[in-house]
């Protein structure tokens, strides 16, 4: 049989749905920032896998090797850059490892740890998102001639956003360490900032800078505590 006739032409990538045949595993925990990589590997062709923290990926990991990973720079249980690392430097590797942040910062980091690109939230293109994946795909996996340029903007399900203010409202109520604070400074940044929540935005900015700068932070957490209540106690959360 003819090399050509093993392959399942149904799962070659076309013009209109480039990314057909890969696996995405997406490592974020963020529902909402997760619901819109979801969307955009529907519309690409992709498969998408999620993974909400360090230990769910090495788990998923284990059983079997995606031909893309996103990994968010910020996790529940430490930093992407340590998985992106481990990724790196895995025989075989990850065809694309790429890394996804609001912190423009995070990028110097997370190329340093072996990532082959830097995603910047809020991520809502889906042109942008399959030229970030087909820029480091090998030749032979992306698509023959000139591939169809989508201008869709994906907006997720706002049910995702709600998600995501019950998981910061737990976090809040817990937080009294700053390990808790910094982490749930950096989850609520990026998703106000991918959800276009200014006023959530702002709260968790200065919040952030406050603890930089060694200051109380007690007042200012409480107040982003009742933004995220009140989003929560709202019927359409944005």
């Amino acid at each position: 049989m003819d090399e050509l006739d093993k392959i399942d032409l149904s799962r070659l990538p076309t013009a209109t749905r480039p990314l057909l045949g890969l696996t995405v595993l997406v490592v974020e925990d963020s529902r909402y920032a997760c619901e819109a990589m979801r969307l955009m590997c529907l519309r690409s062709g992709a498969r998408l896998r999620r993974a909400d923290c360090l230990k769910s990926a090495r788990r998923h990991l284990q059983v079997y090797r995606p031909s893309v990973a996103i990994v968010d720079m910020g996790l529940p249980d430490g930093s992407g850059a340590d998985l992106i690392a481990e990724m790196a430097g895995a025989m075989p590797r990850v065809d694309v490892i790429l890394a996804i942040s609001g912190d423009d910062f995070a990028e110097t980091v997370a190329i340093a740890a072996g990532a082959d690109g830097f995603l910047a939230k809020p991520l809502s293109g889906v042109s942008l998102f399959q030229s970030a994946v087909l820029a480091h795909l090998p030749a032979e996996r992306r698509p023959a001639g000139l591939r169809t340029v989508s201008d869709e903007i994906i907006v997720p399900d706002p049910v995702a956003y709600r998600d995501d203010m019950a998981h910061a409202a737990d976090v809040l109520s817990d937080a009294c360490d700053d390990r808790s604070i910094a982490y749930v400074v950096q989850f609520l940044s990026g998703v106000a900032r991918s959800a276009g929540d200014s006023t959530l935005l702002d709260a968790a900015d200065a919040l952030a800078i406050s603890r930089e700068k060694g200051q109380p932070v007690q007042s200012l957490a409480a107040s982003l505590a009742g933004l995220v209540q009140e989003r929560l106690s709202e019927r359409v959360a944005i």
